[in-house]
């Protein structure tokens, strides 16, 4: 958990470039990748993300406007980007105007819980490294490059003349 405010931030910022190195592999084709029938597409699960930050924070007290078209997916990555930087941007801006360090303390409703303001933190990047997991899985079914996020992907190892680790 964190215990001020730049902690955050700064984990953030990392967790957003991780995201938009997903984000930017995709192609509008490829928003509608399954990995089995009734399951969520790249396109849902690239939005979900995307408007979960307004959601979720707004819910904290921040200034982050949930897209009006929270639940229909996107036509195009370019409107994914665009609406993820937005967010983000919005999420960063109303944070360093509102929020202290004791914030991290004070309790918030949460989906019907009492949740404290570094718990919604943790669970916003714990939320958004998930669902990129599931992505990467549907990305390799959809044929794209997948971006190595934490360590080297697959394809990154082969640029870099080794053998992929097993």
């Amino acid at each position: 958990m964190f215990s001020t405010i730049d902690e955050f931030l700064a984990e953030w910022a990392n967790e957003c470039q991780a995201t938009m190195r997903i984000f930017k592999e995709l192609t509008d084709q490829s928003l509608s990748q399954k990995g089995y029938e009734d399951g969520r597409t790249l396109g849902f699960l690239a939005w979900h993300i995307t408007n979960t930050i307004g959601e979720m924070m707004s819910k904290a007290g921040l200034d982050v406007t949930v897209s009006e078209k929270h639940y229909d997916e996107p036509e195009s990555v370019e409107q994914i980007i665009s609406e993820y930087e937005k967010q983000s941007q919005a999420m960063v801006k109303s944070m360093n105007e509102k929020w202290t360090n004791e914030t991290l303390d004070e309790d918030f409703n949460m989906y019907g819980e009492t949740w404290k303001g570094k718990m919604i933190l943790s669970a916003l990047i714990k939320h958004e490294i998930h669902h990129r997991a599931q992505m990467t899985v549907l990305m390799r079914q959809a044929g794209l490059k997948v971006p190595g996020v934490y360590g080297p992907s697959k394809e990154e190892w082969s640029a870099y003349g080794a053998p992929a680790m097993k």
